[in-house]
């Protein structure tokens, strides 16, 4: 039964794999995560097959253990209903904070993994054996790192859903970010060390009240424009916890997903701080914060633009490049931007999008919502594959997007998105931005391409503003 159990595994793995191969194109991403679904469907099902270390039958099944299987399948039951009504009711607006949270309930099992094995140690007449030296490290790093990843991701979803709306940043932020850190190594060692002792349930208290902490102060500061990197960084962290605990278990599906979940997350973490030209550690330990502010004042002043306006400028071009960004996704402006496309087209006009790898609140944010709305793949190019065409366009229709667009991450060296690659949005023979008010975006910091003589303001929630242009722009010939 072994074998069988470990050879079906080793397909979820070739599954696992398969399916995030496929997740990495928009045109796949669907076959990716239905062949993912399949593996972890997999997964849950022939664990259920797993033999008992005692060789007593299956894990599951063996004689005294109906307890085990009834809560189990109770657990997977009402798990299983809240993630498929979650998936029913969630818009594509809150899908961040929807990511946040299960990222953070993956980091959180992990860690509870490694608190029901030393659990089991430190009662009477326990298989401290079963935990060697190695097995108990990893155990601790697991659930050091999970710990982490749930209070960091619970502190990512309340920013995220506008409950915790400012920063929170201890004195001396770093050095107590540094000594947590190593107190709770420290305390880590010793749980390993005393693994048998009578100490051990004060240490684990100790151990995993200090790792959620030290999560909640990592996150706090941490402002808007860091958020995408934030979310993948503990993705990460998840990915890595499930690994070791995995290894801890004995399980090769959890080690292998962790595994691949870690892996990828840093992978994209890497490429999202290359995007904004800032080193990870720069995110955690030097934060923009939603208190920022460029460092040079920005001169001139904004122009206002109506509808009528907006409309005959995009209607009579030649080419038109939209931004999108957050201010998209929070309207639902997505289906109207689709609309506003079509007309365009209809009229002759060649219209594309332009797409930054940290627009919106988590990566790939924008791309889900066109896709969402129908707008196909060949029309929507990543930065690289843009740039170069915003001096030919006769219009950038920025909606919603704030740092993504910045000058000053080209010229203002005292900005904290100094050397930030950006959308060259100011480029264009005329900028739109459609903009709910006049403060700064999500980041706090002054945006100068609002101010520029060649952009134009529309303001307003972006699915009313994207409207009434779409309602304009068809009253011209």
């Amino acid at each position: 039964m072994l074998f069988v159990v470990n050879a079906v595994y080793f397909a979820v793995a070739i599954l696992f794999i398969l399916g995030l191969k496929a997740m990495s194109s928009p045109v796949t991403a669907r076959k990716g995560i239905m062949w993912a679904g399949v593996g972890m469907v997999l997964a849950t099902v022939i664990t259920f097959l797993y033999p008992a270390d005692n060789g007593s039958g299956l894990l599951f099944f063996a004689p005294g253990k109906t307890i085990n299987l009834i809560l189990t399948v109770v657990a997977i039951a009402i798990g299983g209903g809240v993630a498929w009504w979650l998936g029913k009711v969630v818009k594509m607006t809150d899908m961040p904070q929807m990511v946040a949270v299960y990222n953070g309930m993956g980091g959180g099992a992990a860690a509870l993994i490694a608190a029901v094995e030393f659990a089991r140690v430190a009662q009477p007449g326990g298989h401290a054996e079963a935990l060697s030296p190695v097995v108990a490290t990893l155990a601790v790093l697991g659930a050091l790192i999970g710990s982490v990843a749930f209070s960091g991701s619970i502190i990512a979803f309340a920013k995220l859903q506008g409950i915790m709306k400012k920063t929170w940043r201890l004195p001396a932020q770093n050095t107590v970010n540094v000594v947590l850190a190593l107190v709770a190594v420290a305390l880590g060692v010793a749980i390993v060390l005393l693994s048998t002792s009578p100490a051990l349930p004060v240490l684990l208290v100790v151990f995993f009240l200090l790792a959620l902490f030290l999560g909640v102060i990592l996150t706090s500061p941490i402002g808007g424009a860091d958020m995408p990197v934030v979310i993948s960084l503990l993705n990460a962290f998840t990915g890595l916890a499930v690994g070791f605990e995995g290894y801890v278990l004995g399980n090769p599906a959890l080690v292998i997903a962790g595994i691949v979940v870690g892996a990828s997350g840093t992978l994209l973490t890497q490429l999202m701080a290359k995007a904004m030209n800032r080193p990870i550690t720069n995110v955690i330990f030097t934060p923009i914060t939603g208190e920022a502010q460029a460092g040079t004042a920005i001169e001139g002043s904004m122009k206002e633009v109506g509808p009528m306006d907006a409309a005959a400028m995009m209607r009579y071009a030649q080419k038109v490049i939209i931004v999108p960004g957050y201010g998209m996704a929070v309207a639902g402006a997505q289906h109207k931007v689709w609309e506003l496309t079509k007309v365009l087209e209809e009229a002759g006009v060649e219209v594309k999008f332009a797409i930054h790898p940290v627009a919106g609140r988590m990566p790939g944010h924008m791309n889900v919502l066109l896709a969402e709305a129908g707008v196909p793949y060949d029309m929507i190019f990543d930065l690289e594959e843009i740039n170069d065409e915003f001096p030919t366009a006769d219009v950038a229709l920025v909606i919603g997007a704030n740092d993504v667009v910045n000058p000053v991450a080209r010229t203002d060296k005292s900005s904290p998105i100094y050397g930030m690659p950006i959308l060259d949005a100011d480029k264009a023979q005329t900028c739109i931005v459609i903009k709910r008010g006049k403060g700064a975006g999500y980041s706090g910091i002054e945006n100068a391409l609002f101010y520029a003589e060649n952009t134009s303001m529309l303001y307003g929630s972006a699915q009313q503003a994207v409207g009434d242009v779409i309602a304009q722009m068809k009253t011209l010939v």
